[in-house]
Order: C-alpha cells, then structure tokens, then sequence
C-alpha cells in the first residue's frame, strides 16, 4: 500500500486529489472530476480539501 501523502510532480494546486488516487489507485482525473462535481451539491468540500492540504504530508 501507497501511503496518504501529497506528491511533489504530478500535482495542480495542493496536490490533495493526487494523493487520494495514488493512495486508491484510482485515476488522479477521475479523483479531480469527482472533486468538481461534488462542489455542485452542498457541503464542506472545500473545507475538507483545504484540511487535507494542511494535514497530508508532502512526499519525500
């Protein structure tokens, strides 16, 4: 396993969705997609991207 941490290459602003997909395996486009759309519904999606950018390390 991979762990949660936000790369150094590869990242578009924080590095918070890039993290996520390499931690899945997911595609790092579908994990920013799902990002986007979900800021259409209401909820703390900023919030919780702006808490994950402070609390994940960057990768060494």
């Amino acid at each position: 396993m991979t762990a949660l941490e936000r790369p150094r290459n590869g990242k578009m602003i924080a590095g918070v969705c890039a993290g996520l997909a390499h931690r899945f395996g997911l595609p790092v486009f579908l994990v920013r997609l799902a990002f986007v759309v979900s800021c259409i519904l209401p909820g703390p999606q900023f919030v919780l991207y702006i808490l994950l950018w402070i609390l994940l390390p960057k990768a060494r």
